[in-house]
């Protein structure tokens, strides 16, 4: 059964943003690597301290598995203070 996630990852100031702009590439390129993605889009909106975040996976070990390589990662140890706002589903 695919996984959905959907929401918004939210900055508090321009030096958070930063953080974000310099490792979201990287994020992006290793997770749409991952076994199992079927989509992974992070966009900025029009308030240049938030993201869209969109995301689908084909199972929820799928999903499990990437949550754990980001926990690990560089994005995942340098973006662990800004807030995120998710819901995740199975559909």
């Amino acid at each position: 059964m695919p996984v959905v996630l959907h929401g918004v990852l939210r900055c508090a100031d321009a030096a958070q943003a930063e953080i974000v702009r310099r490792h979201l590439p990287e994020h992006i390129r290793l997770s749409r690597a991952e076994a199992g993605c079927l989509q992974f889009d992070v966009t900025q909106d029009a308030d240049p301290l938030v993201w869209t975040v969109s995301e689908r996976f084909t199972t929820r070990a799928a999903f499990d598995a990437h949550q754990r390589r980001v926990k690990a990662s560089a994005w995942g140890q340098a973006t662990t203070g800004i807030m995120r706002s998710y819901e995740v589903t199975d559909i």
